[in-house]
């Protein structure tokens, strides 16, 4: 025993020192890099590999679920001309699509509180359920009440629980890589309105509406559930937070301007989808031609969609989105309102096709860029929720604008209305894009002042500055001008790629 005195005092020696390192680290730990900060700053996303996997199941899911979605207008031009369900207006036809896209972001919090609890799989399993209940319902509706829950309520539950639950998984994958994409995972509700809108307008003269709806449910069934089960999130590896409402992003002025975005953009878009077929039924074409523009405004969903990722990686994610916005504002105004015949209309359906649907292509890319992407989950709830009202309402506003003349039937209000609706959703992502050249000029002054090494074998960042840079740093930080009126204007017309 006595040989081993001195092993145990230097062990006891070595003991105190721990414990005194211990309480310098429990003093400092408000300071320091909390687990999941240093858990979530060390992944690095894999940029390809499984992630492609996860690309072609989302962009399946997309087809099935919005690509459906999308052909409301070919069944709406059915109802109207077989008087399917009697003493039904055509307000409460807007209501029955709108209400689809209006629940499933309705969900979206529930949804999210799913994932945490149950995991990523069992809501998206769930989504099938719903679609599938939906479609299979909907073939044996006989009153307009059948069709308000099963192709309005149940197909918006199922079609929000695939969407929520498969949104945010690419972007775990991709880091350069993640507007591509996003871009190709969102055109897959482009190529699947293509698809269907065709294949609805020649079922139901063939086959009858109770069997399109039965084919469509047992189709998109297995395509479905084959893609839920392929899908894997990396949600532990970037330390996602699952908090429905985190209510302090709310407090955040670029937060709100991005909620602006995407309101103004889904009460021009939800008019636009689903408005071009009636539309061209009013300059005198026929309703095989009007189905026909609208598989083309889909088809340019599916064709710019991934060229929208494309140009967002390379050129600026904010840049391009308020720029695809505006000008998807300017053609409307433009073209639009002086399409009168067959090609002109085909024209401007593929052109504003390409451009119509680049929040959807961007919204995760974008809101990645104003939050991060551990965030990104609790930021596309509230931000789902927010867009419930513009989808209920924005046809049913389509339709009241609509006046009628002589000649038939007016879109003019119409075309204006969906015009100036993009033009201010690009004016609320261009005023995100000054505070975003703010926060990357004031970060490169931080690191200028205070440069910071990579994370240490500890796990703690390195500063090297001295105690006055810090301070320094840390008062810029805490008092930072970005929304001063002149330099935000400034920065707003600033070339920079964000």
């Amino acid at each position: 025993m006595a040989d081993n005195a001195p092993i145990d005092i230097i062990r006891s020696h070595q003991d105190d020192l721990d414990r005194e390192s211990a309480r310098q680290e429990q003093k400092l730990r408000p300071h320091s890099v909390a687990p999941e900060d240093e858990k979530y700053e060390r992944d690095v996303p894999p940029d390809g590999g499984y992630g492609w996997v996860c690309v072609a199941c989302v962009f399946w899911i997309n087809a099935h679920t919005w690509g459906i979605n999308s052909s409301y207008g070919v069944f709406l031009s059915h109802y109207l001309s077989h008087n399917v369900f009697p003493n039904t207006s055509a307000l409460s036809y807007a209501f029955t699509g709108g209400l689809s896209i209006s629940c499933a972001l309705l969900v979206a919090p529930l949804a999210t509180h799913f994932i945490h609890k149950w995991g990523t799989r069992f809501v998206l399993n769930l989504g099938v359920f719903f679609e599938t209940l939906s479609l299979i319902g909907s073939s044996f509706a006989t009153l307009k009440w059948h069709i308000f829950l099963s192709q309005g309520v149940c197909f918006g539950w199922g079609m929000g629980f695939l969407f929520v639950g498969s949104v945010g998984i690419a972007p775990q994958w991709f880091n350069k890589r993640r507007s591509v994409a996003m871009g190709i995972t969102a055109a897959g509700s482009g190529l699947g309105g293509l698809i269907y809108s065709l294949a609805v307008g020649a079922i139901i003269p063939r086959y009858g509406l109770g069997w399109t709806f039965r084919i469509l449910g047992i189709i998109s069934c297995v395509v479905n559930l084959v893609c839920c089960n392929l899908l894997r999130d990396r949600n532990k590896a970037v330390g996602s937070r699952f908090t429905a409402f985190h209510l302090p992003l709310l407090r955040r002025p670029e937060f709100l301007l991005f909620l602006g975005w995407g309101v103004f953009s889904m009460l021009g878009y939800v008019a636009l989808l689903f408005s071009v077929a009636n539309f061209a039924l009013s300059v005198g074409l026929s309703s095989h031609q009007g189905s026909i523009v609208s598989a083309l405004l889909n088809l340019g969903q599916g064709l710019g969609r991934p060229c929208v990722g494309m140009f967002s990686d390379r050129l600026g994610r904010i840049n391009i989105a308020t720029l695809l916005t505006f000008l998807c504002g300017l053609f409307c105004l433009v073209i639009w309102t002086s399409a009168d015949n067959m090609g002109v209309v085909c024209f401007f359906a593929i052109l504003v096709g390409t451009v119509s649907g680049t929040y959807w292509a961007t919204v995760s890319p974008v809101l990645v860029e104003i939050i991060g992407i551990r965030d990104l989950p609790s930021g596309l709830s509230i931000t789902w929720l927010m867009l419930v009202s513009p989808c209920t309402v924005s046809e049913a506003i389509a339709l009241q604008l609509r006046s009628s003349t002589s000649g038939g039937t007016s879109y003019l209000r119409v075309q204006i209305f969906t015009g100036f609706m993009y033009i201010g959703a690009a004016l609320c992502l261009w005023l995100v894009r000054g505070w975003k050249v703010g926060e990357v000029e004031r970060a490169q002054r931080q690191d200028a002042i205070v440069p910071v090494t990579p994370l240490t074998s500890t796990g703690e960042k390195e500063t090297t500055g001295s105690p006055a840079d810090i301070q320094s740093a840390e008062s810029m930080e805490t008092v930072p001008q970005i929304w001063a009126p002149f330099s935000l204007i400034r920065r707003m017309v600033a070339m920079r790629r964000v």
